[in-house]
């Protein structure tokens, strides 16, 4: 196993995970708003 003795918790960069993060936090984020737009036009339109 790797040796854990120069692990320092809180020392990674982590600001491409943060990038990933936030971009897929805002493409759920617009997929959930176009179901809902459908749902509700389908609850009007479709009688």
């Amino acid at each position: 196993m790797a040796d854990q003795d120069d692990y320092k918790h809180g020392e990674m960069d982590i600001s491409a995970q943060e990038k990933t993060f936030g971009g897929f936090i805002k493409f759920s984020t617009n997929v959930a708003i176009v179901c809902i737009v459908i749902v509700i036009g389908l609850a009007i339109f479709a009688i």
